[in-house]
């Protein structure tokens, strides 16, 4: 087989997946597990192996379940382009959703319940999410599910902290969530979604208290300032691109992150920073929407 064939078949099987998100979803797990005191490499390590597999699943039966609306209007897509048949997109989608579950076997009954209802709640929104227009909640759901999944595996388990976490972290998916439904539909941009993008702030401001505070301050003000060059790109730019808008607020979800594990260990700074570096990166090759 030629070598173009072969990296035009890799491409494909990347678009499909949105790999550039990858970075995000490893996000959610460390600060998942940092929340609940960590615990051994080798758990966390199936940890997002597991979370990859399901996020990847994810994305494949997300094209394989929108072929017909992608053919009308999003003929860029694998499937509807003729890169890839909807059937091997099925089955590659079922096979890594299996093996994504098969991943936190061996992390308890906690963990496995978790990846099970993650599993099922990523299959609802594939199912619904372009005819339920409250389709955002279930994904803001799947993230939820997901920080409560790591915290599981970490020494503490879910506690209120990685809980709260959860719940913030969903409503800023909800938010970019409702702004991303406008990306292909071209109904008009509200601006109500985007207090739900400040959520984060809120809980900064509670949970840090001196000697962070000054600190968490700065990671506060690095947050708002992406989510206000992100919203740029939708609603103040002179040829508005919504779909810029979505893969930047994609990447600060690990700005979002960092924020909720706080500013304790500067090499926790180090390792989010190098994940949202990654995702922007990744988001020059891979699309993220």
């Amino acid at each position: 087989m030629p070598s173009g064939t072969k990296g035009s078949h890799l491409r494909t099987l990347l678009v499909l997946g949105r790999v550039s998100n990858l970075p995000t979803v490893w996000s959610n797990c460390l600060a998942g597990w940092i929340l609940a005191e960590g615990g051994p490499v080798g758990r966390f390590g199936l940890l997002c192996l597991g979370a990859t597999l399901l996020y990847i699943a994810g994305m494949y039966l997300n094209d394989a379940f929108d072929a017909t609306f992608d053919r009308q209007h999003r003929p860029e897509r694998p499937i509807p382009s003729g890169a890839i048949s909807v059937t091997a997109v099925w089955q590659f989608g079922i096979i890594f959703l299996c093996l994504g579950l098969a991943c936190t076997m061996p992390l308890g009954r906690t963990p496995v319940v978790l990846a099970i209802l993650l599993a099922i709640t990523i299959l609802v929104y594939d199912g619904v999410h372009k005819i339920f227009k409250f389709s955002p909640l279930i994904m803001a759901a799947c993230r939820l599910l997901l920080v409560l999944l790591a915290a599981s595996v970490g020494t503490s388990g879910i506690t209120g902290l990685s809980a709260w976490t959860a719940l913030v972290l969903a409503a800023y998916v909800i938010g970019l969530s409702f702004i991303a439904q406008r990306e292909s539909t071209h109904i008009a941009l509200r601006l109500w979604p985007v207090l739900l993008l400040l959520t984060p702030l809120v809980l900064a401001g509670i949970i840090n208290t001196d000697p962070f505070q000054k600190i968490a301050f700065l990671m506060a003000l690095v947050l708002i300032a992406w989510v206000l060059r992100s919203l740029y790109f939708a609603f103040w730019a002179s040829h508005r691109n919504v779909g810029r808008c979505v893969s930047s607020l994609l990447a600060g979800i690990v700005l979002v992150d960092l924020l909720a594990v706080g500013p304790g260990d500067p090499w926790t700074i180090v390792i989010f920073g190098a994940l949202f570096l990654l995702a922007i990166v990744f988001q020059q090759f891979v699309p993220a929407t």
